[in-house]
C-alpha cells in the first residue's frame, strides 16, 4: 500500500483497533538525532490502481520506479522526444527488469519476480487473462476504481495479496497470527466507520468488494479477514527515477555556467511537466509494516519513517534524542497541520483517525480556546467530536 525525498500521501492511515489494542514502541537503547532506528520490509506491499493505469511502472514486489528517468521525464511533460542530460545519473536498470512469463508483470530484478512468486504471485498470477474484465480478480480491481477514486489511500489488492500469501504458504497459522495485527472491526456500537477509514465512497459499497473478493480468491482465511475487517496499511510516495536524476544533479560539482545551464533545464523541465501533468508525479502504495505499525501519534513526534532507497523498505529515523525507555512516536499530521490549533488538528484527528490526542503538546494547550486556525472555514464553531473526547483517548 514506498527515495531520496519521500512525501507521505496522506501521512499514515491508521487503524481503530490499535488505540483500543495499546500498541506502543520504545527505545532499549539511547538513538541520537538522526539515527535509524530499524530498517523494515513490509509483510506485503501494493502499488495503488489509480497510479498505476496513469503509467507509472513500478516492480510488482518491492515497488522500485521501472521507468528510467529520461522516459519518466517525457511521460509526464508530453514530450516524447526530450533527452535529459548526464544519463547516466539514472538509477534504473532496464537490463536487470524481468517479467512473468505467464502474465507479463513486470520486476526489477529476478531477486524480485522469484520472491514474488514464492510469496503470493502463483495465486494471483492472472496467465493470458491478465486483459480479460470478465476475470474474477479484474473485476475486483475495477469495482475498487469504481468506489474509491484518487487520491487513493490503500488498496483492494493489499487484502487480495494477504489471502494469497496464506493460501501458498505452508505455514498458515503464522501468517494469520501476523496479519492479525492489522485487522479491526468496521464497525462498532456507535456508528459505521467505515467511511472514516476509507472515505464516504466506500459507504454501501463493502458487501460487493467483499463478495468480488470471496469469488476472486476464496479461502477459509477469508472467513476470518472478510467479514468486518480492515487492514492498516502505510500509505506513501516514493520518488520518481526523474526526481532522483535531480538530485543527483544537484550533487554535481560543474562550472559556474554549467550549473546554470542545467538549472534553468530542469526548472523548464517542472514547469512543463506542472503544465501537462500537475502534482501527481510519483509512484504511490501502501504497505504493511508490522513494526513501525506499533508507533503510536503525537504532535511533536521523535521519530519519522522515510523510504531513502526508493523501494518498499521503510526507515524509521529519529528526529531528537530518544533515551532508553522513552517512546517512540510519528506523526499521522503533516508538517503544516501540526502547526495548527489544538482544536484543528484534534478536529482532523478524529475525522481521519478515530482518536483525540493526549500527547505533550496537546496536553499542555488544554485551556487554550477551541477555535480552528485561521487557515480553516470561518465561524466552523464546535464540532459534535467533542464527545468522543470523554470515550476515546490516544493510548
Amino acid at each position: 500500500m514506498q527515495v531520496i525525498c519521500c512525501t507521505f500521501y496522506r501521512t499514515l492511515i491508521r487503524v481503530y483497533a490499535k488505540f483500543i489494542w495499546g500498541l506502543r514502541l520504545f527505545a532499549k537503547k539511547l538513538f541520537k538525532k538522526g539515527d535509524t532506528i530499524f530498517i523494515e520490509q513490509p509483510l506485503v506491499c501494493a502499488q495503488f490502481l489509480w497510479n498505476a493505469l496513469y503509467k507509472y511502472r513500478a516492480c510488482d514486489y518491492c515497488l522500485r520506479a521501472l521507468e528510467t528517468a529520461e522516459e519518466n521525464a517525457r511521460r509526464l511533460c508530453g514530450l516524447p522526444g526530450l533527452s535529459l542530460p548526464y544519463p547516466e545519473l539514472c538509477k534504473v536498470r532496464p537490463e536487470l527488469h524481468q517479467a512473468c512469463p505467464h502474465c507479463q508483470v513486470m520486476y526489477c530484478s529476478s531477486e524480485c519476480k522469484r520472491a514474488a512468486w514464492e510469496q503470493y504471485h502463483r495465486v494471483l498470477c492472472l496467465g493470458p487473462s491478465r486483459e480479460d474484465p470478465d476475470h474474477p480478480i479484474n473485476k475486483l480491481q475495477d469495482a475498487w476504481r469504481n468506489v474509491h477514486y484518487p487520491p487513493e489511500t490503500s488498496s483492494i489488492m493489499l487484502m487480495a495479496r494477504m489471502v494469497a500469501v496464506v493460501k501458498q504458504a505452508q505455514d498458515k497459522g503464522r501468517w494469520q497470527r501476523l496479519f492479525s495485527h492489522f485487522c479491526s472491526r468496521a464497525a462498532n456500537e456507535q456508528e459505521e466507520i467505515a467511511h472514516k477509514l476509507l472515505g464516504e465512497k466506500f459507504q454501501g459499497q463493502l458487501a460487493l468488494l467483499r463478495n468480488l473478493l470471496t469469488t476472486a480468491l476464496y479461502d477459509d482465511y477469508l472467513s476470518q479477514v472478510s467479514a468486518y475487517l480492515f487492514i492498516d496499511p502505510i500509505a506513501g510516495s516514493l520518488s520518481s527515477s526523474l526526481s532522483q536524476w535531480v538530485h543527483a544533479c544537484d550533487a554535481l560539482e560543474l562550472p559556474h555556467q554549467q550549473r546554470e545551464q542545467l538549472d534553468a533545464f530542469i526548472d523548464q523541465l517542472y514547469k512543463d511537466i506542472d503544465k501537462e501533468t500537475g502534482d501527481f508525479l510519483n509512484c504511490e502504495g501502501s504497505g504493511l509494516y508490522l513494526l513501525q505499525s506499533s508507533c503510536n501519534h503525537s504532535c511533536v513526534p521523535n521519530a519519522e519513517a522515510s523510504f531513502p532507497d526508493n523501494n518498499f523498505l521503510l526507515h524509521l529515523s529519529a528526529l531528537s534524542d530518544i533515551r532508553p525507555g522513552e517512546e517512540i512516536c510519528i506523526s499521522y499530521l503533516d508538517c503544516c497541520q501540526r502547526d495548527r490549533s489544538r482544536h484543528s488538528r484534534h478536529k482532523i484527528l478524529r475525522e481521519n483517525y478515530l482518536f483525540v490526542c493526549s500527547c505533550q503538546k496537546c496536553m499542555s494547550q488544554m485551556d487554550d480556546a477551541d477555535v480552528t486556525s485561521e487557515d480553516e472555514d470561518e465561524g466552523e464553531g464546535e464540532t459534535e467530536g467533542d464527545d468522543m473526547e470523554d470515550e476515546m483517548t490516544d493510548v
